[in-house]
């Protein structure tokens, strides 16, 4: 059986038949947040309720932070430091070269964050990150707490303001730039127990801020969580049953199948041809024939 489905026939050349989804590890209860760190031959990821980071390398897994703060989603600044989003701490940080950890965001307008989920940094270096309330709505991925803010994204200057960018999603999670930051992808996962929309916005860039944010694509089954820009400007997101590839249009291109719901993925590898995939219990990855883009 085949783990590509090709649903157009541009997908066929993103893909290689021979090339096997693997498993590279599982045992884990949640997985989140994964991160290439090409300098270090390794990627980060997230057993969030488990409340670790855990380092990948060919030769396996073992622990790169414990206790972390119930981290969910992590990606790199310009300078390739490690930026993570903390459900236990609620708030955004950043580790520097040395080890210690700067707080980047845990506050907006005197209320405590509620629980940040997925970050991505732009070119200009400003931090971009979504702030749903899932971690505080059980003791499953951090601790139970009230909302004091609603569910927004967050863009943080380089002098440390904060400002709210996006206030009209139910619960943005998944961020993704288009390769030329024109465009802004972010997933909207609904609020916990109710029956709001799930969908991927796409938001044009105006002056460096979003516009009004339009439908760009309902996955299914499932729904989209994380998400990643392909060097084509393709944008490849999770789905209930694997990696959903789609257009800069929004078409659905084709799909890498994988035997687990998937939460999120990232380009890495030798040439960032090589796509990480957290699903549910276990970490896999797939080498395309496409290259992500990867910051910085």
């Amino acid at each position: 059986m085949s783990v590509f489905e090709v649903l157009d026939p541009r997908f066929a050349a993103y893909v290689m038949g021979n090339a096997p989804v693997k498993r590279l590890a599982t045992g884990f209860d949640w997985v989140e947040g994964p991160v290439w760190f090409g300098d270090a031959g390794c990627l980060l990821f997230s057993d969030i309720p488990n409340n670790r980071i855990l380092r990948w390398t060919e030769e396996g897994v073992t622990s790169y932070r414990q206790p972390s703060n119930y981290a969910n989603g992590h990606t790199r600044d310009r300078e390739g430091r490690l930026i993570s989003c903390e459900h236990g701490a609620r708030r955004v940080t950043r580790t520097e070269l040395d080890g210690s950890v700067t707080v980047i965001a845990d506050h907006y307008r005197g209320k405590r964050l509620n629980s940040p989920n997925d970050v991505i940094v732009a070119s200009d270096g400003a931090i971009w990150f979504s702030d749903p309330h899932y971690g505080i709505m059980t003791d499953y991925e951090g601790f139970r707490g009230d909302e004091e803010l609603p569910c927004h994204v967050y863009r943080v200057d380089l002098d440390g303001t904060v400002e709210a960018v996006i206030t009209d999603m139910a619960c943005p999670n998944g961020l993704a730039f288009s390769p030329d930051e024109t465009v802004l992808y972010v997933a909207d996962t609904g609020r916990m127990f109710s029956a709001d929309p799930q969908h991927i916005l796409a938001f044009d860039m105006v002056s460096g801020r979003p516009g009004v944010g339009r439908l760009f694509h309902r996955i299914g089954p499932g729904c989209a969580d994380g998400m990643r820009v392909d060097s084509d400007g393709n944008l490849w997101s999770s789905a209930g049953d694997g990696v959903h590839c789609l257009s800069a249009e929004g078409e659905l291109l084709g799909k890498v199948l994988v035997p687990e719901v998937v939460s999120n993925l990232c380009f890495g590898g030798r040439a960032k041809h090589r796509l990480f995939i957290t699903a549910t219990t276990s970490l896999y990855a797939v080498v395309l024939n496409r290259r992500g883009m990867q910051r910085p």
